[in-house]
């Protein structure tokens, strides 16, 4: 199976879905943070290892303390995967801190605020051009 085949996208999504299910509804770890997503998984085509890419709505140690916790029911995540997903294998499960979402508030954030001052600064030139006649 290649890496990008219809295939391997149907594996990618399934194992996405049942893993943010058994993340919300699974795992009693209070170092999880309720506001926790998959954003996206990638299962290797040999069925034996999986990313996941986890964001978490909160701060650095929120995310940090999650992964913790993730890492730790990896065992009990995993033995739900294989009971829930019907796979030749059940792949190797590695948790990663995705922080792309974060990274994209904070730049849009960021454009706002220029614009928000470059928009300041023309009223303010317009005023002055007005005071001149």
């Amino acid at each position: 199976m290649r890496k990008n085949s219809i295939k391997n996208t149907r594996i990618n999504m399934e194992v996405q879905r049942e893993l943010s299910e058994i993340i919300r509804g699974g795992i009693k770890d209070p170092r999880i943070h309720p506001m926790t997503s998959v954003v996206s998984v990638e299962v290797t085509p040999d069925l034996k290892f999986c990313k996941a890419y986890i964001s978490v709505l909160g701060d650095e140690e929120a995310g940090k303390s999650t992964i913790q916790g993730l890492k730790s029911a990896e065992g009990y995540v995993r033995r739900e995967l294989a009971r829930r997903v019907n796979l030749r294998n059940t792949p190797e499960l590695k948790f990663i801190l995705d922080q792309s979402i974060e990274y994209g508030v904070n730049m849009s954030r960021l454009i706002d605020e220029v614009t928000k001052d470059l928009h300041q600064e023309e009223t303010q030139d317009e005023e002055g051009a007005k005071e001149e006649f």
